[in-house]
């Protein structure tokens, strides 16, 4: 049994935050001891089994500030993390291994007196970081420095796909470092074990029961491209009968943190969109849906559309996959990796057109989400699988572990 602590920034709803969860789930059913140290969790916005007790939580350092004056978000996000991981120096039973991700910062800190720390790269920070000022340029340096110098002091460096490992090598070019790819998979045993409710409860609101239901699940950023779910809903008009399209709805469900300024301006933006294309009747916005009601919504609806362009991974269409489900979504990044075009789902330019033609052939033809939806849930199980997830993150560990029996 090996002691493993995840340090996370925010351990709020969102595709990075559900990959450590999953990550601290399946070690734990290894037998190894998994605990999270966060500066933020919110009882009222976070995964169940963090609120559950199913991982024990430890909060450390909300009282810093996430911003200055509405700047400065990558400084504070880096000094809450250092914070943090100094807290493990007066733990009574320090962890064997951290598992980090994010922010790498905090990694020579944990090295004062943590054996062995994994960095799971998302992405490469500074590439999140829209362009600015060149004021802003001279703030970003110095921090895009340490963040390169910083991540190449971790023992193992993960990364979520091999779209990301090319970004990583083009990005850090000071490291001699072949990232190892760890897909992001799900915890397939929760959905297997979720008492579905009905569409109605899920939504709060009852659709005629021949509805043919496309669904977007992504947190309310303009980053995920969420426009082009409404732009492909009113082009879809003109592309199926008038009585096909009565029968078609949109559901929007996302993570959505009333702290942060984009998602509730986004969700603003994105109703005002409906309402100008005039297909405001025919979508229903979810903010941070609960975990019941998103695997029910999914389980309900014909097929996802996923929007992000060069998403890093995408967790999502895993999920759609796993409950059998087509997926549409654009032909970039991650999604390129884990969907086949044509046979689990469609690949489509980055267009509401593109993405419009898809979802007709699915309106016109709805043998074809059952044909794609069990190819998909066949995928899954061959590639994505949580127990090859699981098993090779106890790999890593168990080498660990042995590396410190032999000195």
């Amino acid at each position: 049994m090996v002691r493993v602590s995840f340090l996370h920034p925010d351990l709020g709803i969102g595709g990075a935050e559900r990959l450590v969860v999953d990550a601290a789930l399946a070690l734990k059913k290894k037998g190894h001891e998994v605990n999270f140290i966060t500066s933020h969790h919110d009882p009222n916005h976070c995964f169940t089994e963090t609120r559950d007790g199913t991982i024990p939580v430890i909060v450390v350092g909300e009282w810093l500030p996430r911003n200055i004056f509405g700047k400065f978000f990558a400084l504070c996000a880096y000094v809450k993390m250092v914070y943090a991981a100094s807290y493990m120096f007066f733990l009574g039973d320090r962890p064997d291994v951290v598992f980090c991700d994010l922010v790498s910062v905090c990694i020579p800190v944990l090295h004062l007196y943590i054996p062995h720390v994994i960095y799971y790269c998302h992405h490469p920070d500074q590439l999140l970081s829209s362009p600015g000022s060149t004021w802003k340029s001279f703030y970003r340096a110095p921090l895009n420095y340490l963040e390169e110098i910083t991540t190449g002091q971790a023992d193992k460096i993960f990364v979520n796909s091999k779209y990301t490992a090319a970004v990583f090598k083009d990005t850090f070019k000071r490291l001699n470092v072949d990232p190892e790819v760890l897909y992001p998979s799900i915890n397939t045993e929760y959905f297997d074990k979720t008492r579905l409710v009905s569409l109605e409860r899920a939504l709060d609101k009852k659709l005629p029961e021949d509805s043919i239901i496309f669904l977007s699940i992504n947190r309310y950023e303009r980053k995920k491209n969420l426009n082009l779910a409404i732009e492909a809903l009113a082009e879809l008009k003109s592309l199926v009968t008038d009585e096909d399209y009565k029968r078609v709805h949109l559901i929007m469900a996302g993570g959505y943190d009333k702290r942060v300024e984009e998602n509730v301006d986004h969700y603003v933006e994105l109703t005002g969109l409906a309402d100008e294309l005039q297909v405001t009747e025919k979508i229903t916005f979810l903010r941070s849906p609960s975990d019941i009601n998103k695997v029910s919504i999914l389980n309900h609806c014909d097929a996802l559309i996923y929007t992000p362009p060069n998403e890093h991974f995408g967790i999502v269409p895993l999920e759609a996959m796993y409950a059998k489900k087509l997926v549409i979504a654009n032909n970039s990044g991650g999604p390129t990796e884990s969907i086949i075009d044509g046979v689990t789902g469609f690949l489509v330019d980055l267009s509401g057109k593109a993405f419009a033609e898809k979802m007709a052939i699915v309106v016109k033809d709805k043998t074809i989400g059952l044909k794609f939806g069990t190819a998909g849930k066949e995928r899954f199980i061959k590639t994505f699988s949580f127990t090859a997830f699981s098993n090779q993150l106890d790999q890593s560990i168990q080498n660990f572990s042995e590396r410190k029996k032999s000195n």
